[in-house]
């Protein structure tokens, strides 16, 4: 491979260039000291197909235009690029692309560069991006899912009467260190495949969108400016504690002020200082969907800074949504504020027709309102973060997060070597970074189905969840295995058990009735071992809409209804012990690399790719509101179903 690639992938892709995190991720938002410029829309676009993939950075196509250096397109941001144009080869494309706008800021944002900062953040950018301003190389990233960004207040000085040109080079290769993991593949066989053709191979099974999938914008702060906060929550009897650390960079003389609000706006707590803890007296804490008559209850952390340079005063205001809450696990239980919480969710992916990954409020909105109308509390963020406006939702309607790093597709010795290690960490930095202040998140994964059994698993799971526990001490960690009860590697550090299986489905194809006998033993052979609670964080069985058989074959609605009510039952029975959770897979169907297996994506989803429900949907739906109902932590029931105007004052009272 060395000596086909340029000196541009090699230097950028998998080469440990990664730096240890310095500096918050501030989710930006306008206050009264802050403003904003969103640069979604369309911007030109062009893939580099020369036969290196490099003919952009040889012939510098960041220095001028991109239109002056050739054909461009016109290509919407947030999206992935694969489904947007007719062109099979850029759906399949793999190598650069470059992203470029024009965009002009308001005169007070570049007239005095000693009180104010302007940043430029991308949300996400799939998987390795170099971005440069007015053709000056601002910053680069590893890692697509996760947001970056750059202050590039000395770019732009002398810059005011002329439009800031930004570009941004995209290139989607994935290496054996990169998170997830792949590899290149050269066909030298010239009987069979063109000179130089190769083709990017992939150990997961969804598809490999690229491009910029979320927001990118601008944005201001004063030069003295609140750069992190960390919010920790706990409650003691009746009182609710915020203990708080604010992060200021620009100065060493400032003040802080932080206040915390109702939902009404009322003044519940103040403190003085960068560190410290509010009290809340007989607080209104956040509880999941389903388990309170106010479920996602967010106080509002106002935080002030004033600041002293050179005889100015600066402030700096930032509001930070912020849930009381607790989360503590036992052997057999998964507790929230002190209350049994069981997991009925789902397993979801960032996954629509044309836009692939990119941001679309419309299908956020959708998803969130099926996962309501379905009973679902929680979901899994499958597997690598989820857009941060979806998590935003998530903290308002309760919806409870285990949050998922792009750890999917460790299947080759390789990617468990010390370069794959170091990167883990820093994306386990960065996603920890990014949430930490998040009540809906309540347990982090580091990874999906990794080959758990070889024996360096053991070394690199104990490390990566040490990490973790040491960016986070209130949460716990886990991973999803598909591996053999007794030579997963990786078990013993794990605070929950998170199992994959597929029975009679991808094992004993067809065969319905050994499914509740195989999970018998699942479930008791891992709690036997590790008497640690278990969650069935994946099961399912592909689905084409429409088929039908009875007696039930396989990829009929039927089939899928007869796979859920098996590991239904055998679930029933074993919450009552060890298992504190199950979550299908998948919420809806997605698109996969193309195989002989997969007939336009993977069919498991209860919902279509267009959100429209299988039979298998309603079945989840009366189960679900059948658990809440059963598992409620308070003897009133606010929630309506089916009709949606059934109402019940006593749990007992409820025919769902």
């Amino acid at each position: 491979m060395r000596g086909q690639w340029t000196y541009w992938t090699l230097l950028l892709l998998g080469t440990g260039l990664t730096n240890a995190l310095s500096g918050g991720m501030l989710y930006p938002k306008e206050t009264p000291t802050r403003e904003l410029k969103e640069l979604n829309g369309i911007w030109s676009f062009r893939a580099d197909k020369s036969p290196q993939r490099d003919e952009g950075f040889q012939q510098q196509w960041y220095k001028r235009p991109l239109r002056e250096s050739g054909p461009v397109l016109d290509m919407p941001v947030p999206a992935s690029y694969n489904d947007i144009t007719q062109d099979i080869g850029l759906r399949e494309f793999i190598g650069w692309v470059w992203y470029e706008k024009e965009v002009w800021l308001p005169s007070r944002w570049v007239e005095d560069f000693a009180t104010k900062r302007v940043v430029l953040r991308v949300g996400s950018a799939h998987y390795f991006s170099v971005v440069w301003v007015n053709g000056v190389q601002v910053t680069q990233h590893e890692g697509g899912h996760l947001p970056f960004e750059v202050n590039i207040s000395s770019v732009l000085k002398g810059s005011m009467g002329a439009p800031c040109r930004i570009t941004i080079a995209v290139n989607n290769t994935l290496t054996v260190n990169t998170l997830p993991p792949g590899t290149i593949q050269f066909m030298t066989d010239p009987t069979r495949y063109p000179k130089g053709y190769f083709v990017q191979d992939i150990q997961f099974d969804f598809f490999n969108y690229a491009g910029i999938h979320r927001p990118v914008l601008l944005y201001t702060t004063p030069s003295v400016y609140i750069d992190d906060i960390t919010i920790i929550t706990d409650i003691s009897e009746n009182t609710g504690l915020v203990n708080y650390e604010v992060s200021v960079v620009g100065s060493e003389y400032y003040s802080v002020t932080v206040t915390l609000h109702s939902q009404d706006g009322q003044e519940i707590a103040t403190s003085l200082g960068a560190v410290g803890q509010l009290k809340v007296a007989n607080p209104s804490l956040w509880w999941p969907y389903l388990m309170n008559e106010n479920p996602g209850y967010l106080y509002s952390f106002e935080v002030k800074i004033k600041a002293n340079t050179d005889g100015d005063i600066l402030e700096d205001l930032y509001f930070l949504p912020v849930g009381i809450r607790k989360v503590h696990v036992s052997k057999q239980q998964f507790l929230i504020n002190g209350k049994p919480f069981y997991f009925h969710g789902v397993n979801k992916h960032e996954d629509y027709d044309i836009r692939g990954k990119g941001l679309d409020w419309s299908m956020i909105v959708k998803d969130f309102n099926l996962l309501k109308w379905l009973g679902a509390n929680s979901f899994r963020t499958s597997h690598y973060p989820y857009a941060e406006e979806i998590m935003d939702l998530c903290d308002k309607y309760g919806i409870v997060v285990i949050d998922e790093c792009p750890g999917v597709g460790i299947k080759d010795p390789r990617n468990f070597g010390n370069k794959s290690l170091q990167h883990h960490l820093v994306v386990m930095e960065e996603l920890v970074r990014r949430d930490k202040n998040r009540p809906s998140v309540v347990m982090w994964s580091v990874a999906n189905e990794p080959a758990s059994e070889l024996p360096e698993a053991g070394y690199y799971f104990k490390t990566v969840i040490a990490h973790t526990r040491q960016l986070d001490s209130t949460r716990p960690v886990t991973y999803a295995s598909s591996a053999n009860f007794e030579r997963d590697q990786g078990a013993p550090y794990v605070d929950v058990i998170c199992v994959n299986s597929y029975f009679s489905w991808y094992h004993d194809a067809g065969h319905l009735e050994v499914i509740q006998l195989q999970l018998y033993n699942q479930f008791d052979n891992w709690y036997n071992k590790y008497e640690k609670p278990i969650i069935q964080s994946e099961y399912g069985a592909d689905t084409i809409p429409g088929f039908h058989n009875d007696p039930p074959l396989m990829f009929t609605e039927e089939y899928q209804a007869m796979v859920l009510k098996h590991y239904h039952s055998v679930l029933d029975e074993k919450r009552k012990k060890c298992v504190i959770g199950e979550l299908i897979w998948n919420f809806a169907d997605f698109m996969t690399t193309q195989t002989v297996t997969r007939v336009v994506g993977n069919k498991k989803g209860i919902f279509t790719r267009q959100r429209q429900p299988k039979s298998s949907a309603f079945i989840l739906r009366d189960r679900y509101w059948k658990l809440a109902n059963s598992t409620g932590s308070s003897d009133s029931m606010w929630w309506n179903y089916a009709s949606q105007d059934l109402y019940c004052s006593k749990r007992d009272q409820c025919i769902v």
